[in-house]
């Protein structure tokens, strides 16, 4: 039987609506080119791979028959080819007008003078009619025509599948209005990394802090089978966040201090081979929602940034590509968007 809750409410002041791995924010360029982005935070480290990385090309799929050729190409969605390694730029056109050749498609690929920033690529995406576009190989959607006036409700249904895991969301959706829909559109996928989905404003992504904290703060938890034996070698009390029973640390420390105590946390476990997790938490955008999401019954947490309200909900699934649709009234107005997790890919 399929059970309906209420996940909590979004606004979206600039009409554009983002899907996105909510984990995966901190690589996120705003109105930066993503060429900025430090390859460390795609866990890069090989100072060759970084340069490629760091060098990539995007290309616009240009010509009569560009909408149809990048199709049929089928390597990214949309008329853009993103985050193409420099090693691999020239080749790419090649094998792309050799499709071109054998399709007998007019289109050919143009380099962009520069790389093209997360947030641009979301509102030229809604604009086109909204669908999925990559953020460093993450499928990412957008669309726009969400009212900007008010707040809207976030719903989940969840069923029990019969594979053994019990209940969990076959689907959440940001409603617009109560009208009935006439279409609905599949607009791509978002890929999930982090077993966690995010909803939230364009413009607003652009203000997001994933790691930075807001307040000039940080916490320090760790948990697992050392944990007591820790908590009495550092004295460290029960950190007595909401569901999380048992998790020792520190609160409210400045980021300084707070480093150093994971530090010596980590350290300690690693010297002595002992089994427990160690958490360092800025307070940054990411934290506050995370902080929601772990005593939440439902998984879910919100975060405001200027007038808009983002919403972050564990998916029940943990990661895989998640189809995103559309749905629309008679007059083509956006009734809701919504994830599907029950036909999801791996």
């Amino acid at each position: 039987m399929e059970e309906i809750f209420m996940l909590g409410e979004v606004s979206c002041p600039s009409g554009t609506l983002v899907v996105v791995d909510g984990g995966h924010l901190g690589v996120w360029s705003g109105e930066r080119s993503p060429a900025e982005i430090d390859p460390a935070l795609l866990g890069v480290d090989d100072p060759v791979t970084a340069a490629e990385v760091r060098n990539s090309v995007d290309f616009a799929v240009v010509g009569p028959d560009a909408s149809a050729a990048a199709r049929s190409f089928g390597r990214q969605p949309g008329a853009m080819l993103h985050d193409i390694p420099a090693s691999r730029a020239a080749e790419l056109e090649t094998v792309f007008d050799e499709h071109c050749r054998t399709t007998g498609s007019d289109a050919r690929l143009a380099a962009l003078p520069s790389r093209e920033p997360h947030a641009r690529r979301a509102r030229r995406t809604a604009a086109e009619g909204g669908g999925c576009f990559l953020m460093f190989g993450v499928p990412v959607v957008a669309v726009g025509g969400v009212p900007t006036d008010r707040r809207l409700p976030v719903l989940a249904s969840r069923v029990d599948h019969g594979d053994g895991f019990g209940p969990r969301w076959s689907e959440m959706s940001v409603r617009m209005s109560e009208a009935e829909t006439e279409s609905s559109v599949r607009l791509g996928d978002v890929g999930v990394d982090w077993a966690r989905v995010l909803f939230g404003d364009a413009d607003a992504l652009n203000a997001w802090r994933h790691d930075e904290p807001v307040d000039g703060l940080a916490d320090v938890a760790f948990w697992g089978a050392a944990a007591e034996e820790a908590a009495a070698a550092f004295s460290a009390p029960e950190l007595g966040e909401p569901g999380e029973d048992g998790v020792r640390g520190w609160s409210g420390l400045a980021v300084a201090e707070a480093w150093e105590k994971a530090r010596a946390v980590q350290s300690w476990k690693e010297e002595t081979g002992r089994r427990m997790m160690v958490d360092f938490r800025p307070h940054s955008h990411h934290w506050q929602v995370m902080r929601q999401v772990r005593a939440s019954e439902v998984g879910a947490g919100t975060v405001d940034i200027g007038d808009a309200r983002l919403l972050c909900a564990m998916t029940s699934w943990g990661d895989g590509y998640f189809p995103v649709w559309v749905d629309r009234d008679a007059s083509g107005v956006v009734v809701a968007v919504r994830v599907s997790f029950s036909d999801a890919k791996e």
